[in-house]
C-alpha cells in the first residue's frame, strides 16, 4: 500500500459533516479498489481540502475516487514522514498546513535539513512540526504543524528561509474522529 493525496479547491465552502458524508458515500468504490481513507484536512474557510488515502497504487486510487465522483485532477502518490516520537494523539493537534512546490525534484533530506536549520525560528513562534507528505515525483510537499495560528507559521517559515507556496489553517477529519469541530 502507498499513500495517496487528493487536493481539492472547492467552489463552495464545505463543512466537516459534508466532508465526512461524501467520504462515507464513496466507501463502496473505495472498498472495490482497496482505498483506505486515512484523514481529510479541511481549510477553516471550507474551500480547500486535502484527503489522504492508502491504496495499492495511484491508478487504483484514481479509478476508485473517480467512480465515487471525485475530481482527481490533483491526485498524487507520496510518502509520509512524521516527527520523531509523534503519536496519534499528537497528530490530532495539527492545525496549519504548508504547501511547498518545487520547480525541479528535491530530496526529502535536503528539505529536512532546511527545516532543521530553521528550528529556532519555529520555536520562537511556538510552531511545532508534526508530519510531512512528500510526493513521489519529489516536486510537492505538505507539512503539518501545530501552531497558535497560520500567521505564526508564515512568520517562522519566512524567517527560516523555507520555500512556501501556500499556508492555511485547517481542521482534521479522520475515520475514528467523532470530535471534529463542527
Amino acid at each position: 500500500m502507498i499513500d495517496v493525496f487528493l487536493e481539492r479547491r472547492l467552489p463552495h465552502p464545505l463543512g466537516p459533516k459534508v466532508v465526512r458524508a461524501l467520504t462515507l458515500e464513496g466507501q463502496p468504490c473505495f472498498d472495490l479498489y482497496r482505498l483506505q481513507w486515512q484523514e481529510s484536512l479541511l481549510a477553516r474557510d471550507g474551500q480547500r481540502l486535502v484527503c489522504h488515502f492508502q491504496a495499492p497504487d495511484v491508478e487504483s486510487a484514481r479509478i476508485g475516487l473517480r467512480q465515487a465522483g471525485a475530481d482527481v485532477s490533483s491526485l498524487w502518490g507520496g510518502s509520509v514522514h512524521a516527527a520523531p516520537g509523534l503519536k496519534v494523539t499528537g497528530l490530532a493537534a495539527a492545525n496549519v498546513l504548508v504547501e511547498r512546490h518545487f520547480a525541479a525534484p528535491v530530496t526529502f533530506e535536503a528539505i529536512q535539513a532546511l527545516e532543521n536549520a530553521g528550528a529556532a525560528c519555529l520555536s520562537n513562534h511556538h510552531v511545532r512540526f508534526l508530519r510531512s507528505h512528500f510526493s513521489l515525483d519529489r516536486q510537492r510537499m505538505h507539512c503539518l504543524y501545530q501552531a497558535p495560528d497560520a500567521e505564526s507559521v508564515r512568520l517562522a517559515q519566512h524567517q527560516a528561509g523555507m520555500p512556501v507556496s501556500r499556508i492555511w489553517a485547517f481542521q482534521r477529519i479522520a475515520p475514528a474522529d467523532t470530535t471534529a469541530q463542527l
